[in-house]
């Protein structure tokens, strides 16, 4: 009988697979990265190595110490002060200082963060408080402090912003109409990030993360773009692109930036525009599906990210988290999954950091 090893689904269950449904699944999401990501496939001995990380009987595995990668982050100190979905926290009783004080003296986290709701648009009323906690982070850690805000376009749309819906829009057949507002959102939504940039920066914030770009598609995408650019020129603050989906959803389908069309832009792709606007650290994401096995999941991710890896000249930090670049899609995804997922994307998607 063929041994029988536990492994996960991507929407976290465990799974009992044998070697040779191990090695099936990896070749099948290769190939689905190949065809459908426009994207060379691994190796013999690329595919040979990602299933010996999953053949590794211990729970957790790792890197070699020469192979280890900066940490960059989003949100991870609030998931020991907070207790929500978004964060997957454990809610303990301690402030955003006092958390990343701990994520940077006792967990090594490489860099400190701060954020006030996560949208760019909320900023504005709770900037005072951010430029407090952004001093107090300076005074009491070393590592670089980075803001994170999201764009999300979808904060924009009424009843929460002022303009009309356009997916509604659209999906009603006021196709004009929808991608006139489309259009009219991208400056206010970029003048938003770029007065985010320049609270943070006037009391020594050292970059900010642009989380979660593109999720409102291309005219989100063009609007990020644009402000990095001019982040970059009035501020001189490092800038990370963290991206939203593995591909730019075209809700307008003609929007460019540096003559390139922004929609249906892959990771590989993606990385070379956001180099042009003058990012520092890029962060691509590939979905995981729920249906497919992390093996699956995995294969088709290291795919993606060598080949971004290949083409960027500058670092790539993929996300990684729930329900992203091969990790089950769970509020806190499992260690033995999260820890074969980073270590393949090093050794063989040639990541910087994540």
């Amino acid at each position: 009988m063929s041994q029988t090893y536990l492994h996960r689904m991507g929407d976290g269950r465990r799974v009992g697979m044998t070697r040779d449904k191990i090695r099936a699944d990896i070749e099948e999401g290769v190939k689905t990265a190949n065809e459908k990501g426009g994207v060379p496939g691994l190796t013999d001995d690329e595919t040979e190595q990602l299933l010996e990380i999953f053949l590794d009987p211990a729970r957790v595995v790792s890197v070699a110490p020469e192979d280890l990668v900066v940490m960059s982050t989003d949100v991870g100190p609030n998931t020991i002060d907070r207790n929500y979905s978004e964060f997957g926290g454990v809610g303990v009783p301690i402030g955003t200082v006092a958390a990343n004080m701990v994520s940077e003296r006792a967990f090594g986290l490489d860099c400190v963060m701060n954020t006030q709701g996560g949208n760019i648009k909320d900023f504005s009323v709770n900037a005072m408080q951010a430029q407090q906690e952004i001093e107090a982070l300076l005074l009491n850690s070393i590592a670089p402090l980075i803001y994170v805000g999201m764009p999300n376009f979808g904060s924009y749309y009424k009843p929460d912003g002022p303009f009309d819906n356009v997916g509604d829009m659209i999906a009603a057949g006021k196709i004009d109409e929808g991608l006139k507002i489309y259009e009219e959102m991208v400056l206010p939504v970029q003048e938003d990030m770029e007065s985010m940039a320049a609270v943070a920066a006037a009391v020594g914030a050292d970059g900010v993360n642009l989380d979660t770009v593109a999720a409102g598609g291309d005219a989100e995408f063009l609007a990020s773009l644009k402000a990095t650019k001019t982040v970059k020129e009035k501020t001189g603050l490092s800038v990370l692109m963290n991206m939203a989906n593995q591909f730019v959803l075209g809700m307008h389908g003609e929007l460019k930036y540096d003559g390139q069309v922004l929609g249906n832009m892959k990771p590989h792709q993606q990385v070379i525009v956001c180099e042009k606007a003058g990012a520092d650290i890029f962060g691509p994401v590939v979905n995981t599906n729920t249906k497919k096995s992390v093996a699956w999941n995995l294969a088709r991710t290291v795919t993606i990210i060598k080949e971004c890896s290949r083409v960027s000249k500058i670092p790539v930090h993929p996300n990684m988290g729930m329900g992203v670049c091969g990790s089950p899609m769970a509020e806190v995804p499992p260690i033995d999954a999260i820890s074969r997922c980073t270590k393949a994307i090093v050794e063989i998607g040639k990541a910087d950091g994540f």
